[in-house]
């Protein structure tokens, strides 16, 4: 891994070095400057002017040197805590992004053979109307019921479920260790919150609608499957509002 200081270019060096020699220089002409003067004080002693010379030097140019490098590293800090977060969760809806959550599910849903079977269900998320709010509304509405459709999946499943957009206008939720009727009342939850949540583009009142399909295993499985499987029911429900559910024997 290539560290910033690797990847710095000449121009950045040369930046730095001036840097350096000018405030070196600063340093010093303080530090002369400052002898100088206590040199011809007569109300000091010799120690006096020493001590003086010994406290005021480090305060003066240490305070707004470690300021600076504090300010520094809290900037970067945050620049960091940031990265990660736009690495991880998608910037529009809060949720996983697809690389993430893929990758989560995945870990979750194989097990070493030692560990017994796995079980849970695994939900397709997909709204309705969206490019029909977009033509009507513009995009920018179109943006805010994904993020209105998002947040209310988010506060409809159990802390230990994962919630990922995994397309243009799709969803995936991932239930572990769920039973066919814990995925079929969490999935009707999500649709009943979903039709009640308030969605008034331009003043005017809009209902959202989703369809979902999804399905149930009990035992180790690629996310490629679970998502095939539960995206082909939506096919099943016409791409109309609905919920198809099946038990996948793997």
């Amino acid at each position: 891994m290539m560290t910033p200081m690797a990847n710095s270019s000449p121009r950045q060096w040369k930046d730095i070095a001036w840097l350096t020699a000018l405030g070196s220089a600063g340093i010093l002409l303080l530090s002369v400057g400052l002898n100088y003067l206590l040199l011809f004080s007569e109300a000091l002693a010799p120690f006096g002017r020493s001590m003086v010379t010994a406290i005021l030097l480090p305060v003066i140019v240490g305070g707004p040197l470690f300021l600076f490098i504090g300010l520094q590293r809290t900037e970067l800090v945050r620049y960091r805590r940031e990265l990660n977060k736009s690495a991880t969760f998608d910037s529009l809806t809060g949720c996983l992004n697809r690389t993430v959550f893929t990758s989560m599910v995945e870990r979750r849903a194989t097990r070493p053979e030692s560990s017994g079977p796995r079980s849970g269900a695994f939900l397709v998320i997909h709204p309705e109307h969206i490019r029909s709010i977009n033509l009507r509304f513009g995009l920018g509405w179109g943006d805010e019921a994904l993020r209105l459709i998002a947040s209310t999946i988010q506060s409809s499943v159990r802390k230990e479920d994962l919630v990922g957009r995994i397309g243009t206008s799709m969803f995936g939720v991932f239930l572990p260790g769920a039973t066919e009727d814990d995925a079929r009342e969490i999935g009707d939850r999500i649709r009943a919150r979903v039709a009640q949540a308030y969605f008034a583009p331009k003043g005017t009142a809009d209902t959202l609608t989703i369809s979902v399909g999804g399905v149930v295993f009990e035992n180790e499985l690629e996310f490629e499957d679970m998502f095939r499987s539960a995206e082909s029911l939506l096919s099943g429900v016409g791409r109309q509002p609905g919920f198809q559910l099946s038990h996948l024997h793997n």
